[in-house]
């Protein structure tokens, strides 16, 4: 059994992988906040029911050989969608980026990646326990 392929983790994984990347949209935000014509961008959400829907392979298919020996390999994109935001106005040297929302979507990013990494520890420490580690 692979543990980073059980769905689970998979999940975790294909989550904290879209946090990290939003971490470098916002930071790039950040960085360009005086940047004259700049406009700032984000992620689009991870939407788990599309995510379903447009799975393939094994999910998709659901075969089975032995009910004990269930292999499901969601795939994970490392590449995620992103988009301009239009959260506010742009200043006058055509700059859209708003440091305080900046900020405060980044200590959001930052809180839920902790929390994602803080399931996927205790999910690998019940794994370890149940098989004996």
């Amino acid at each position: 059994m692979n543990l980073p392929e059980v769905p689970l983790l998979s999940l975790l994984k294909t989550r904290m992988s879209w946090l990290n990347q939003r971490q470098d949209v916002l930071s790039q935000n950040v960085a360009n906040a005086d940047t004259p014509g700049f406009v700032a961008r984000d992620l689009k959400p991870l939407d788990f029911s599309s995510m379903l829907s447009h799975q393939s392979g094994p999910l998709a298919t659901m075969k089975v050989t032995d009910p004990r020996h269930i292999s499901i390999n969601p795939k994970s994109s490392s590449s995620f969608a992103d988009f301009a935001t239009h959260d506010v106005e742009s200043n006058p040297n055509g700059n859209s980026v708003s440091l305080e929302q900046e900020m405060i979507k980044v200590s959001d990013t930052q809180a839920q990646f902790q929390a994602a990494a803080n399931l996927y520890a205790k999910a690998m420490t019940l794994m370890k326990t149940a098989i004996g580690h």
